[in-house]
């Protein structure tokens, strides 16, 4: 079984529209066990039924942001080995420097097409 097919990703993004262009860019590379979230929140809750190896989360949601989102993950014993990678629209130094002190593992800027998810994830989990 390859890696694509045994790996679980979590897509949390307030906006549906975007939590479903992203499921597509993953479903295009061959990766199947998507499941999403709303909010930070409700991501937290379903983290704690149901593990994954890896989050993609927007950093711009309201109640708790996609760096709050990474903080909660890494203080919770359960997720805090669990790979993360923020999706914004303004890669700004400040918010990367503070994913990273964080402990994220990646971020891609919006737009972005499915090859460049692809790289994104691969310089996490390894080749696809």
């Amino acid at each position: 079984m390859s890696l694509k097919e045994q790996l679980h990703i979590m897509i949390v993004d307030d906006m549906s529209t975007s939590r479903g262009l992203i499921a597509q860019a993953l479903e295009a590379i061959g990766i199947r066990n998507i499941y999403q979230a709303s909010d930070g929140t409700a991501a937290m809750a379903e983290l704690a039924r149901r593990p994954v190896h890896l989050v993609l989360s927007d950093f711009n949601m309201p109640g708790m942001d996609g760096l709050q989102l990474l903080r909660s993950l890494r203080s919770t014993p359960k997720t805090r080995g669990t790979g993360f990678i923020l999706i914004t629209g303004r890669a700004d130094k400040q918010i990367i420097d503070q994913g990273k002190s964080l402990g994220m593992n990646n971020f891609i800027k919006k737009p972005f097409t499915a090859i460049e998810l692809k790289a994104c994830l691969e310089a996490v989990v390894g080749r696809l």
